[in-house]
């Protein structure tokens, strides 16, 4: 097995990036962010859920 001498990488900037393998620094193109807004179901339910629970817990609270 062969290991380099170097084992950072002064050009990667940040430590740990120069204790990264070559190979694992390589640039990947970047994944486009989503645009818009999008609310699925699941949003909408765990909103309600959080609501009414902190809802009832302050109720409880002040009773």
């Amino acid at each position: 097995m062969r290991r380099s001498l170097v084992l950072t990488d002064e050009t990667a900037g940040h430590p740990f990036l120069a204790s990264l393998p070559p190979h694992i620094r390589a640039q990947v193109p970047p994944v486009k962010a989503r645009t818009g807004l999008r609310l699925t179901r699941d949003d909408i339910r765990g909103f309600v859920a959080a609501y009414l629970g902190c809802f009832v817990a302050v109720s409880i609270f002040i009773s």
